[in-house]
C-alpha cells in the first residue's frame, strides 16, 4: 500500500521563469498544490528529497509547513537533457477520498511455451488516496500459447476498483517469435551506392 514521505514545504511568492530559475539554483523545486476547490498554493520543496520520493509510483507526500497536508503527484516536468525537476503539480488529497491513478503491472513466473507479449505496463484504477496499491502482479507460470489476460482478469487489492476497460488486453502468449528484419534491406542499400565515380 501507499508509502508516505514527509517533506518540508515553503510558500512561494515570486513567479515566472526568472523566479523559478532562482528557486532551482537553491536545489529546490517550484510546486503548485491544487484540489478540493481551493485556490492553488505555490510552494517550493527541496529538490533532492522530492526526486527521491518520486521514484515510488503514486507516492503520498505529507507537506510539512504552516499546515500538514497530504498530496499526490499529478504532473512532473523534467529538464529534457539534464533530467532535473523543473516543476511538479501536486493534488491535495484526504484520508478516505477516492482517486484515480495508474499502477504498475508486473509479471511473475515463466510461461510454459511460446513468447509472453505484455501490452500494458500500467493500469488505471480507483483507490483510497491513503491506500493506493504499489502495483498489481500477474502470475504467468505455466501459461500456454493462446492464453490471454485482460484488465478484468487482474486480481486487484481490496478497496481498489478497475477504471480501465475490462476487455483491454494486458498480456498474451504468442507462438513463433517475431521475425528479425531481413538483411536484404541493408544489402540493397549498399548496392545502391553511387557507381559513377570512374565514369568519364
Amino acid at each position: 500500500m501507499s508509502n508516505e514521505v514527509v517533506i518540508a514545504a515553503e510558500s512561494r511568492s515570486e513567479f515566472g521563469k526568472g523566479a523559478a530559475r532562482k528557486v532551482r539554483r537553491q536545489d529546490k523545486v517550484p510546486v503548485v498544490l491544487y484540489g478540493h476547490g481551493t485556490d492553488p498554493q505555490h510552494l517550493t520543496l527541496p529538490g533532492h528529497e522530492l526526486l527521491l520520493a518520486l521514484r515510488t509510483p503514486n507516492v503520498l507526500i505529507r507537506l510539512q509547513g504552516a499546515s500538514s497536508e497530504l498530496a499526490l503527484p499529478k504532473g512532473v516536468q523534467r529538464d529534457p537533457i539534464k533530467g532535473f525537476l523543473e516543476h511538479v503539480d501536486l493534488l491535495l488529497v484526504k484520508s478516505g477520498e477516492k482517486v484515480t491513478i495508474d499502477i504498475p503491472v508486473t509479471v511473475v513466473g515463466e510461461v510454459a511455451d511460446g513468447i509472453l507479449d505484455q501490452q500494458l505496463v500500467s493500469i488505471s484504477v480507483e483507490s483510497e488516496a491513503t491506500h493506493i496499491p504499489t502495483g498489481v502482479e500477474v502470475d504467468v507460470e505455466g501459461m500456454e500459447v493462446g492464453t490471454q489476460v485482460t484488465a478484468g482478469d487482474l486480481k486487484l487489492p481490496e478497496g481498489t476498483t478497475l477504471v480501465a476497460d475490462p476487455e483491454t488486453l494486458v498480456l498474451h502468449v504468442t507462438g513463433a517469435p517475431v521475425g528479425e528484419p531481413e538483411p536484404e534491406a541493408a544489402e540493397s542499400a549498399e548496392a545502391a551506392e553511387p557507381a559513377n565515380e570512374s565514369a568519364e
